[in-house]
């Protein structure tokens, strides 16, 4: 069965009665409320105890939000274009070119139609795609596992350990909203929606790489499949036309920018250059092998066990049987964050777009006796990420 042939078990959208009360995506928020809910609410308490921390130890918490680390590039971006470039002491230069320019955009559109500043415009952008993601994740676990399974999902989203950086004026909620409609629009056929929402996430960050590859894979899968079943190739392609579109549209964001940066610095490769000044190159895994080798062996130990725990959730995926775009889409995620040189400590926030990986915990939740246990769960989960977050956001380190 291909992925364009797959129906909701449960339906994401209210039934009939209550699609007449009045539009289509009305209704649709209405299903998605409980989920919607439960994730602003989580998201609440870690935004309440970062606060309250901050203002413990006399720091301002919207600076921490919107104007620091990789939140200060994008402002800069948007208030000036691109341009500007940091000599390190060691003599590495870093680019502002290595950021993409959808965030930006919108942070400087915002900015100049409303009272907002860039930072303000930043967090509006971060905390409105968070919703918008959360309810895209529910519409892909409810159409998977049932609305439960989608509301869940959702909340162990927002409880991610990295989770605070949804709340700052960073790309991941943006290009996590994209992905999980462009996949939710594969899902139920709708390929073109699903190459033009492909496009803007090929606009907000490099990893859109991985959605590219999810259409990509799943069209020719696809066409492979129906060959194989007795049909010609040319009435295959005729009749998957749309599909074809959607993927053709799918890499021209992405492939946009890459030509952007190329033009600029006049180099073909200019971008890769520019990303390879920052230390983000592929190496295969051996930036995080020397990484793990130069730990004390308890800390290695303990992160040799997060790596299998990963492992285990990716073959939990693959058990589940998920559809194709989904598990090529969340493998990609996670190969493309661990092969990279780049600074380990951003691997877990690199890997938070791959909520594919939380539907099996969230279908373990629901087997739970009980609801007030699954809430319970989830209530302890997000504490830990709250009080986790605040420490890493008052912290020096860049997340």
């Amino acid at each position: 069965m291909s992925a364009t042939q797959l129906r909701p078990r449960t339906p994401v959208d209210p039934p009939r009665r209550a699609r007449a009360s009045g539009p289509r995506a009305v209704a649709a928020l209405r299903a998605a409320a409980p989920a919607l809910a439960v994730y602003a609410a989580v998201r609440a308490l870690g935004l309440l105890v970062f606060w309250a921390a901050a203002s413990a130890q006399g720091k301002d918490p919207l600076t921490r939000l919107s104007g620091r680390w990789d939140s200060v590039w994008y402002r800069r971006i948007a208030a000036d274009g691109y341009g500007y470039t940091a000599t390190l002491p060691d003599g590495a230069v870093h680019s502002d070119l290595a950021f993409f320019p959808l965030l930006p955009a919108l942070e400087r559109g915002l900015s100049e139609v409303s009272p907002l500043t860039v930072g303000g415009a930043g967090l509006l952008v971060a905390w409105t795609a968070g919703l918008l993601t959360a309810w895209g994740v529910f519409a892909v676990g409810s159409h998977l596992r049932g609305r439960r399974a989608g509301v869940v999902l959702a909340a162990l989203w927002g409880v991610y350990p990295t989770a605070f950086v949804q709340s700052m004026a960073y790309t991941e909620t943006l290009f996590t909203a994209l992905a999980a409609w462009a996949l939710y629009a594969v899902l139920t056929g709708r390929w073109i929606a699903a190459g033009a929402l492909c496009v803007l996430a090929g606009l907000t960050r490099p990893s859109a790489a991985a959605l590219i590859a999810a259409l990509t894979i799943t069209a020719a899968v696809t066409l492979v499949r129906e060959c194989r079943g007795g049909g010609r190739v040319g009435p295959a392609l005729r009749r998957n036309t749309r599909m074809l579109v959607g993927v053709a549209l799918a890499p021209l964001g992405w492939l946009a920018y890459v030509v952007f940066v190329a033009v600029r610095e006049n180099s073909p490769f200019a971008y890769f250059e520019v990303q390879a000044q920052w230390g983000n190159s592929i190496d295969g895994g051996r930036a995080l092998a020397s990484f793990i080798a130069g730990l004390p062996w308890p800390a290695a130990l303990g992160l040799c066990a997060a790596l299998a725990l990963l492992g285990g959730l990716v073959v939990l995926c693959v058990r589940q049987r998920q559809p194709l775009p989904v598990l090529v889409y969340a493998l990609a995620i996670v190969v493309v964050s661990l092969i990279g040189a780049g600074y380990f400590g951003s691997r877990p926030r690199l890997m938070m777009p791959a909520f594919p990986l939380l539907l099996p915990p969230a279908v373990a939740l629901l087997r739970l006796r009980t609801t007030v246990r699954t809430a319970a769960v989830l209530a302890a989960l997000a504490c830990a990420s709250a009080g986790f977050g605040a420490w890493t956001l008052l912290g020096s380190g860049p997340p």
